[in-house]
């Protein structure tokens, strides 16, 4: 199974917007760029929400049926290890092996040295391809990744083998995952960490460093730009290299994780991977929730009144649902309204302080970072929730298919960057170049 050059990760916290979605990648395909979608949903949202990986399995499949959909689609066991990969086995055709956990835990004194010895060819200065600096690898670099990552490669491998012997080694598209470390991994690194990969027999598809700035749900990008641009096309020299040297799948491309709306970073990737003629896959994360929420709002009535009231539980319940999420949001509380003020917003005041418009002096990140990660209020208020989901469904499904339309795929896949951050009102037409 071969994944296409550009993939989309579709997460949909309540499984009712696949069509939605589909949608909006049906207008890249008219705009002669094809991506294909992966639908994502990780075992922590699956659990929160009550679900199943039969369900996004399901939402997939009723997507693509609906919408006559005749490329290829797939389904993405998301940030699974050991201890979830099993129920995800039957629904997935997609595995995002995360090894966070593992990152720094020793391995054995035996592959620390086996490694170091096979990968001191590199040592001195090492020159790749459409890199202009020279890799400088010494016995300190060497002994310092296999000491870091060594051991999560061999975790990853041992999750591999066990999805390839249930499944069929031909049967699935791997991923794996070191976005979730503590620190960025220099280009260096991840091209020791892809030799790990390669000697760990693990045909990765794509890999999702961590970069340096941060990468918070649902907001833009914090970080140096310019920093970030280096950095991602010394990754993509890497990448090239690396599947040269170590056999690794040619077409392994980066993934993107929490690259929802990091719109000041669209520019800068869609230049580099047009620029390297590479593949890229990014994850949208939980937006498609947002925008269910802000068609809920924009509704009125029953609508907006439920949004308020996840906007209060939300805040009376910060630390419970922030959490999970310490490491990718960045709230100041100081800055979140009070529910008894919200309570008296119009449904318009609502969108416009959540909608994820920076030209808008309403918008708050601090707002939309604590209702990105309230979908579990949400969740725990079931068949309400549902009722009104299928009561707006035209407005929210708009919502759904312009966010992912407009706001991700124009300005990274197509080079029409000036709407992702100008205003409803304000969008003028930019110069199509597609990649």
């Amino acid at each position: 199974m071969e994944l296409e050059k550009y993939s989309l990760g579709i997460g949909d916290r309540f499984g009712a917007e696949g069509v939605a979605q589909l949608r909006a990648l049906q207008q890249a395909k008219s705009q002669t760029v094809d991506i294909v979608p992966v639908w994502n949903k990780s075992n922590r949202e699956h659990t929160i929400i009550g679900t199943s990986p039969d369900d996004t399995r399901h939402e997939a499949d009723e997507a693509v049926r609906t919408c006559r959909w005749s490329d290829h689609y797939y389904v993405d066991a998301d940030h699974i290890g050991m201890k979830t990969v099993d129920r995800f086995l039957p629904s997935s055709n997609f595995f995002t092996i995360d090894v966070a956990d593992f990152i720094g835990k020793p391995t054995s004194p035996a592959s620390i040295t086996a490694f170091v010895k096979e990968m001191s060819r590199f040592k001195g200065e090492l020159r790749m391809p459409d890199m202009p600096s020279a890799l400088r690898v010494t016995d300190e670099l060497l002994l310092a990744v296999a000491q870091k990552y060594l051991f999560a490669v061999e975790e990853a491998g041992k999750v591999y083998r066990a999805i390839a012997s249930k499944k069929g080694k031909d049967a699935f598209v791997t991923e794996v995952s070191v976005d979730e470390a503590n620190s960025p991994q220099t280009p260096a690194e991840l091209f020791f960490i892809l030799a790990a990969i390669g000697r760990e027999g693990i045909p990765i598809q794509t890999i999702a460093p961590k970069f340096t700035g941060a990468f918070l749900k649902g907001i833009d990008y914090v970080g140096d730009c310019a920093k970030f641009a280096r950095e991602f096309e010394d990754d993509l020299a890497v990448i090239s290299y690396a599947v040269k040297t170590f056999n690794l799948p040619k077409n392994l491309k980066l993934s993107v994780h929490s690259g929802s709306d990091k719109f000041s970073l669209y520019p800068i990737i869609h230049a580099a991977v047009k620029k390297h003629h590479a593949g890229l896959h990014l994850k949208t994360a939980g937006t498609t929730w947002l925008e269910e929420l802000i068609g809920l709002a924009a509704a009125g009535g029953e609508g907006l009144k439920l949004a308020k009231e996840i906007y209060a539980a939300a805040f009376s319940r910060y630390d419970e649902l922030c959490q999970p999420y310490l490491s990718v949001i960045s709230i100041d509380k100081s800055k979140l309204p009070d529910p008894k003020t919200v309570n008296g917003w119009s449904g318009m005041e609502y969108v416009q302080t959540l909608q994820h418009n920076q030209a808008c002096k309403s918008y708050n990140l601090h707002f939309r970072q604590l209702v990105h990660v309230g979908y579990k209020v949400a969740a725990e208020m079931g068949e309400r929730y549902s009722k009104l989901l299928r009561e707006c469904r035209t407005e929210i499904e708009r919502n759904v298919t312009t966010n992912i339309y407009d706001r991700h795929i124009r300005p990274l896949f197509l080079g029409q960057f000036a709407t992702a951050h100008m205003p409803q009102s304000k969008k003028s037409p930019a110069a199509s170049v597609p990649m």
